[in-house]
């Protein structure tokens, strides 16, 4: 089991981190707002399947939230997806959870990546993500520290938040200084890339030095996002899976915790945001990249067309989630960089 004192870092300074100021808000600084057109076979042709398959699946949860459902089946299923050739991952013991570290074949040592997986605060994990974040790692040419934070129901979403901020402690124990790290996540996981960030911020702990979020979650209410446009357009999400995970949520909330969309966003670092034009999530992406405008914080969205919810999970397929890891890995190096 890997510690904080075990991990490979050769070019990482050794002594711990100081503070230093929140990042310097840019008022004159808009969204940087980038659309990407077209729509690839492959992706239309995934879209059908999810349409036909994952989503009346999600809207029958909608319907029966109590059942047994077979939550850790999306992780399990991960062991079909493994890390990309030349990747070495190894796990690693956190306070009340998890984690494991990946490192990409061109990895190198002047940054990390705290990544945090989607799948609704309910499933998924580091098996089912671990091909995606040893792409993003590769992309990046950054290690990646993936904690398998508590989740639904059993814990609540606050928990998750303090797993991930113990991640990012464990960071700062093995060398890394804060404008080191980016906190990154998809769907849920970017809901908890945010309030992770805001936790740290909360509790004087100096913030990463950026956030990736792809397809994130950034209000649990709903109601925005089922009155948008898109909501007729989603290949994935039903409206009624929605409303049943915000009411689990609000079932499960310790602290009176307010959502990202909602939150005072002073002092965070810049930020890259993914989403496809068809999302329910659409507009939890957009609100969020007006928000951090209006704090102040440098932000890039990235609107693809027509893609389905956190396509670049599909790489081995779709082109356009090729692309997408490049820009991530683009934007990563560029907000993180090093000497290579």
């Amino acid at each position: 089991m890997t510690t904080a004192r075990d991990v490979r870092a050769p070019l990482v300074p050794r002594d711990l981190p100081t503070p230093r100021p929140p990042h310097a808000p840019d008022r004159s600084a808009p969204v940087r707002r980038r659309d990407f057109p077209g729509s690839s076979r492959q992706s239309k042709l995934l879209a059908q399947a999810i349409r036909m398959s994952v989503r009346p699946l999600l809207g029958l949860w909608g319907r029966s939230t109590t059942l047994p459902w077979p939550t850790g089946l999306l992780d399990a299923a991960g062991a079909l997806l493994p890390a990309i050739d030349g990747t070495v991952c190894a796990p690693v013991q956190l306070p009340n959870c998890t984690g494991s570290w990946v490192e990409g074949p061109r990895t190198g040592f002047d940054r990390v990546m705290l990544y945090l997986h989607g799948g609704g605060f309910l499933c998924g994990g580091m098996r089912s993500h671990l091909r995606l974040v040893s792409r993003i790692s590769d992309a990046g040419r950054t290690p990646v520290l993936m904690v398998d934070y508590r989740m639904l129901p059993k814990h609540s979403i606050d928990d998750a938040v303090d797993d991930g901020v113990e991640g990012y402690l464990f960071l700062l124990a093995a060398g890394y200084r804060p404008e080191q790290i980016v906190i990154a996540g998809d769907s849920a996981g970017g809901y908890l890339a945010f309030m992770v960030s805001l936790a740290l911020r909360d509790r004087g702990v100096p913030v990463p030095g950026a956030i990736v979020a792809l397809s994130p979650l950034t209000e649990l209410d709903p109601a925005r996002k089922l009155g948008h446009s898109s909501a007729a357009h989603c290949t994935l999400l039903p409206g009624n899976a929605l409303e049943a995970l915000a009411g689990l949520a609000g079932r499960r909330q310790e602290s009176g915790r307010i959502c990202p969309a909602d939150a005072d966003l002073s002092g965070m670092p810049p930020t890259f945001i993914q989403v496809g034009s068809h999302e329910l999530f659409l507009v939890d992406a957009e609100s969020m990249a007006d928000r951090l405008a209006d704090a102040g914080i440098a932000c890039e969205l990235q609107v693809w067309d027509r893609q389905v919810h956190v396509f670049q999970a599909a790489a081995d397929l779709l082109p356009e989630g090729v692309r997408a890891i490049g820009e991530i890995g683009r934007f990563v190096r560029s907000a993180v960089p090093g000497s290579r």
